[in-house]
């Protein structure tokens, strides 16, 4: 039969169900076809904390969204367009997400009068379709037996009716493929890889896939498909990369325009574990992982690498920098090499493991005992992992200093297109080490470079630069142990005036300005890029004036950052905790920044800020801001 086959410029679906409906792996295969395809796109996984939370409740609901379109997108998109909800909980978890009009597929399979209790349903919304009282009646909803017709398509292979079932997500992506003309040879390949032990199980995911797709086509359920046709890209070639695969690529690029081994010691901790798991695979990199028995050994282990001349690494979330607080001051102390990367997610204590925040920034600054300052680095997007990892690397191993790269859960498991580099594009960075010295010479380890500040790097074994190491304080040039309060006071400043020296490094600033008659500020650093892109976008599509700068360097700021302020009247500050950067921003420049706080565990929604930062262009410019006339998803990207 012919059907209709709509364009559109971008779409946003969510998948949801049960934590063991594989909802996070359909939702990548469906943004792997799209990669593949050519769309922009930002994912955004969500899933409980839980190895297995109760099955069929609302804590035990997974789901993963993506926004692709055939434009440059920032967000995974504030609304989804589509759900596909495997089951009630899944539908009850994400309604109040959807905007009127939204398209909902629902398998019916599982709406049994005990999955309706567990979900909190005193009636199924399903036999209400199209009542006077239809909870649904703003949506177009979908009705499929997923299920049933998944194990009717698998029958073939003998499996029980319970690993029968258990394709049903892959019926469920076969049909969104249909739906979105999503390429299928490159999941039709990735199931026979990762099956290709168990045939049975392989050929009817396979067929579960294939029977999903022709049920599109065939049914007169859904009467039309879309197209979304490919975003123009710079010329180059590209992968669908996540923010922790791409940090574990900057750290391996690290180390070789380094010419140096790199050694990761680490403790697995959620969200940051995929670093350590991917490290792992590059011992042809000259990459050693270490899995220790807790935060302070990796850490520990990371220090004595870099002592021994390796790149040390520790990487960890939130709960793990506070274990390792004292060995940082110990790196501090020492002056060596490490990067420290914390993937920040809720807190405090265990708080959200698998929920995203950024509410690390002064523990970052000021998280241990004494004058131990730090450098902080913030990527700003999943690609953007790799170079905020390589420039962490530079000041780490230029400095001598440890460096915190703080990345968050949003960060880590969301993906994104990433251009992939030309290694020879990529900054060369010289460890310098210290040379042996002609006879008759001393060697000096507390000794600095005029233009750095660091002192340097002599790996043990080198004969005449033997010289004391630990977290005693060190005599100034000798390095020997001192206790002199004159000295104290001098080496103090000194590590601080060595973190303010990176500031010379670093390039000016970009200010998004293209007016340039902006009165209104919007400052950001890490994963809020993306929203606060998109709100801007949507108030200047508006007819407005506003401004954006985004740091990626938040110790020490950049030497230009106080300038820029001072030419706006009002600068607003979006942060995913309760005002940290707003903070720092108040005390070190003493503008009232204004903060928009986030600590729900989630990205900030786009149009919400569009909203906020709406109001503050109103009463910087005293005019009335209007945004309702702009459309709401277009203009937000």
């Amino acid at each position: 039969m012919s059907k209709q086959v709509k364009q559109l410029d971008r779409v946003i679906i969510r998948f949801a169900g049960d934590s063991g409906d594989g909802m996070q792996l359909t939702g990548d295969r469906f943004t792997q076809q799209s990669a593949v395809f050519g769309n922009d796109l930002v994912t955004l996984p969500n899933f409980p904390a839980e190895i297995r939370a109760p099955q069929g409740t609302l804590p035990g609901v997974s789901s993963f969204q993506v926004h692709l379109a055939d434009h440059d997108v920032l967000t995974p998109g504030d609304a989804p367009d589509v759900l596909v909800a495997m089951n009630p909980a899944a539908l009850k978890a994400n309604l109040a997400d959807l905007p009127k009009g939204a398209t909902i597929i629902v398998d019916t399979h599982d709406f049994t009068a005990r999955n309706l209790a567990k979900a909190g349903y005193d009636t199924n919304p399903l036999d209400l379709l199209g009542d006077a009282g239809d909870p649904l009646g703003e949506y177009a909803v979908h009705p499929v037996d997923l299920t049933g017709m998944t194990v009717g398509a698998v029958k073939e292979f003998g499996l029980s009716r319970k690993d029968a079932a258990r394709a049903k997500n892959m019926f469920a992506l076969g049909l969104l493929s249909w739906m979105y003309g999503r390429p299928t040879d490159p999941t039709v390949t990735f199931l026979e890889k990762r099956f290709a032990k168990v045939a049975d199980i392989r050929d009817a995911n396979i067929a579960a896939f294939k029977a999903g797709w022709n049920f599109g086509e065939t049914t007169e359920s859904f009467a039309v498909s879309y197209e979304i046709k490919p975003a123009p890209m710079a010329p180059g070639v590209y992968r669908n990369i996540t923010g922790n695969l791409a940090l574990a690529y900057g750290l391996v690029a690290g180390g070789v325009r380094s010419g140096l081994p790199v050694f990761l010691g680490s403790y697995p901790i959620t969200p940051a574990s995929d670093i350590l798991h991917e490290l792992s695979k590059h011992k042809s990199f000259g990459v050693t992982t270490f899995q220790a028995e807790d935060e302070i050994a990796g850490i520990g282990a990371a220090i004595g690498a870099s002592f021994g001349g390796s790149l040390g690494v520790t990487t960890t979330s939130g709960p793990g920098i506070a274990l390792k607080s004292e060995a940082i001051g110990l790196a501090v102390m020492t002056e060596l090499p490490l990067v420290v990367v914390d993937v920040q997610r809720g807190g405090p204590s265990t708080g959200l493991p698998t929920k995203t925040e950024q509410a690390d920034l002064l523990q970052a600054m000021f998280g241990r005992n004494g004058e131990a300052p730090v450098p902080i680095v913030a990527p700003q997007s999943p690609g953007d992992c790799f170079d905020a990892a390589i420039e962490a690397v530079r000041i780490a191993v230029t400095y001598r200093t440890p460096v915190m790269l703080l990345s968050d859960g949003y960060l880590a498991n969301g993906s994104e297109p990433w251009r992939i580099p030309e290694v020879d594009d990529l900054p060369t960075i010289d460890p310098d080490f210290a040379k042996p010295l002609a006879e008759g010479e001393t060697f000096h380890p507390y000794a600095r470079d005029p233009e750095t500040l660091a002192r340097p790097w002599a790996p043990p074994g080198v004969a005449g630069l033997e010289h004391r190491i630990g977290g005693l304080e060190k005599a100034d040039i000798t390095g020997n142990i001192s206790y002199d309060p004159a000295n104290h006071d001098f080496m103090v400043r000194t590590r601080q005036a060595k973190v303010d020296r990176i500031a010379e490094s670093l390039p000016p600033l970009e200010v998004d300005d293209p007016s340039g008659q902006a009165r209104v500020l919007v400052l950001g650093w890490g994963s809020t890029y993306g929203p606060i892109g998109a709100g801007v976008r949507r108030v200047r599509k508006a007819g407005y004036h506003v401004a954006q700068v985004h740091l990626r360097h938040l110790n020490p700021f950049p030497k230009d950052l106080g300038e820029i302020l001072k030419r706006y009247d009002k600068v607003l500050v979006p942060e995913m905790n309760l005002g940290q950067l707003s903070l720092l921003v108040r005390g070190t420049y003493l503008v009232d920044a204004i903060g928009y706080n986030q600590v729900n565990g989630m990205p900030i929604k786009a149009a919400d800020l569009a909203e906020a930062i709406g109001g503050l262009v109103a009463d910087a410019e005293g005019i009335e801001v209007d945004l309702t006339d702009t459309p709401a998803e277009e203009a937000l990207q």
